[in-house]
């Protein structure tokens, strides 16, 4: 089974900078997509950012310009870096592993981490 470990969030105040971590751990051969979603209460889960195997990322409107995702192929880890955080940058953050190839598993796989708390206070 892949197991995605979420780290880094926690409360900030408005104009802080917090940085989120997402290691992916299990038999993993490789990975296409990474990609941080959130949710705030009440509210669907949307696109944060995303990053290819590549390297090319893409950003919601919303975080374009203050948040940075980036990632390390080798450790199979993803992060995103949030400056200028702002009070509606609330929400739980969830990692998200697209087509997961794995030694275990002849089908590629979709994986979510559990998600971790952010909170900005203003």
């Amino acid at each position: 089974q892949v197991q995605l470990v979420e780290s880094g969030g926690g409360l900030v105040q408005a104009g802080g900078s917090l940085r989120l971590s997402c290691a992916a751990a299990g038999a993993i051969l490789s990975i296409n997509a990474m990609n941080w979603y959130r949710q705030a209460p009440g509210k669907q889960r949307d696109l944060v950012a995303t990053i290819s195997s590549g390297g090319d990322t893409a950003y919601a409107d919303s975080v374009k310009g203050r948040f940075t995702i980036s990632r390390d192929n080798a450790k199979n880890t993803v992060y995103l870096q949030m400056n200028s955080l702002k009070t509606e940058d609330t929400a739980v953050y969830y990692c998200n592993a697209v087509f997961v190839r794995t030694e275990w598993d002849i089908t590629p796989r979709d994986y979510w981490g559990q998600g971790t708390q952010v909170t900005v206070s203003s």
